[in-house]
């Protein structure tokens, strides 16, 4: 057998896609404030800002949107799910949302009041803002190699359970209505975390009577790592893996436009009954009547068909597949990223890569807007503009622990050339990296700055 692992499907339907010449992406990024947030998507090349909701669905899950049941109350369609949501992730009750954050705000607000805290190994940004936004404080307690970006640890992600301890101790149990542990750990580089840490962080959750909640988006790409990594689990399936974490936990948060290979939609379940019921009419507030929350039918058979598919072990050595090889392409060359590369992206250490440029200049900023610039390759920065606070007390910024650019590889969208291009541009960039500047702010929004800030070169 060849040693080269094609991809796992054939190609049916194309999108032109349009390369921008210099002069243009000039133009375009100027008017769009240097944020690539502001860019049409067809002044990208390739778009890696995101892989979520940019997936390419399968021909089970476009037929199955031939099937949408489009009644109010009820449909077929969130029986369907409602059998893959049981089957996966065993929780009793379930709500369907529009997407991911969606049942952040459900869940939150169910829960959260001013002067609460939230322990995760890494709160996201949209985690982060809704937890906040309540009053309550987001806090991250991620082992120390999480924040050390040539660390190869296998599980990056996890928990540090001694650190979740003490600050359950230092600010009491009462205080704290949920713990939160997000698989994979998205702002910490899409690094997995381990089985057994998912059963220490449960036990100290249960020592002081705190629910545990999984945000799952990732769930099928953290189960194949624990499955390639971690001892016991090379004959388990993705699908068995996962029944066991969902079983130390106490509910979950679900973008399906991750690892639900769909382009919208998301769930919020859990195994307690009050909580359901109060959780059921926020959502009927917000999102919709509980059989549908926000989605039409057509949209909850994607999803459903789309999270069994996602737990395909020949479509998930492919996805991870493509992640390393384009790491593995850049580490050649000697380029900065986070190691080992993770489920979902591979992430350009933006401090290393300019080391001549200060936090306070944004580098993770600056690097995302040239590369888009030298090649029409769009990307996001997480790291001083996502996460920087300013202190109460002492009025300093205080910057996160990585500067990071995420080049996020959309599932089933890109092939190995779009990937060599991608490796060719950076590592070109990179060979340049001294004349590139940093940036300052032209406006500041207070909240998720990142998504409408507005930005120029020093």
């Amino acid at each position: 057998m060849p040693r080269i692992l094609p991809e796992p499907y054939r190609i049916k339907v194309v999108e032109p896609i349009r390369m921008t010449s210099r002069p243009e992406r000039e133009a375009i990024l100027k008017a769009a404030g240097y944020n690539l947030f502001s860019i049409k998507s067809e002044d990208v090349f390739i778009d890696l800002l995101t892989d979520s909701g940019t997936s390419a669905m399968s021909d089970g899950q476009w037929a199955g949107l031939m099937l949408g049941d489009e009644a109010y109350a009820n449909c077929r369609n969130f029986a369907h799910l409602a059998d893959a949501v049981s089957d996966i992730f065993g929780f009793r009750h379930f709500l369907p949302t529009h997407q991911g954050r969606a049942a952040e705000k459900v869940l939150f607000s169910a829960i959260l009041k001013p002067g609460c805290y939230v322990p995760s190994n890494t709160h996201f940004d949209t985690t982060r803002a809704n937890i906040e936004i309540l009053g309550a404080k987001a806090v991250d307690l991620v082992i120390p190699e999480g924040h050390e970006p040539t660390n190869r640890h296998p599980f990056k992600g996890n928990m540090d359970v001694g650190r979740l301890q003490a600050f359950i101790e230092e600010v009491g149990s009462e205080h704290i209505p949920l713990i939160m542990l997000t698989i994979t750990n998205n702002s910490g580089g899409g690094q997995p975390v381990s089985l057994e840490n998912v059963r220490q962080t449960k036990a100290v959750a249960s020592r002081y009577g705190i629910p545990l909640f999984i945000d799952a988006c990732r769930y099928a790409e953290n189960a194949y790592f624990v499955k390639q990594r971690e001892t016991g689990y090379a004959t388990k399936t993705p699908l068995e893996i996962s029944r066991e974490v969902f079983s130390y936990a106490d509910g979950c948060t679900m973008s399906a436009k991750k690892d639900g290979l769909a382009n919208i939609g998301g769930f919020l379940a859990m195994s307690d009954e009050e909580l359901y019921q109060k959780a059921s009419q926020l959502l009927i507030l917000w999102e919709g009547f509980i059989t549908y929350g926000g989605l039409a039918g057509r949209d909850l058979e994607a999803m459903a068909r789309g999270l069994r598919e996602a737990l395909d072990e020949k479509y998930l050595e492919h996805r991870i597949g493509q992640v390393r090889y384009l790491a593995e392409r850049l580490l050649d060359k000697g380029v900065p990223i986070l190691e080992p590369p993770g489920g979902h992206a591979v992430y350009l250490d933006a401090r290393r890569f300019l080391p001549h440029i200060p936090p306070s200049r944004l580098p993770g900023q600056a690097l995302a807007a040239q590369l888009y610039l030298h090649s029409g390759i769009r990307t996001v920065e997480i790291g001083s503009v996502m996460f920087a606070r300013k202190d109460e007390v002492t009025g300093l910024w205080r910057y996160p622990e990585m500067e990071l650019v995420r080049l996020a590889i959309p599932r089933r969208v890109y092939t190995q050339t779009h990937l060599d291009y991608v490796a060719e541009a950076i590592i070109e960039l990179y060979s340049q990296r001294e004349s590139i500047q940093g940036m300052r702010y032209t406006y500041e929004p207070p909240f998720l700055r990142h998504f409408t800030a507005r930005f120029e070169f020093v």
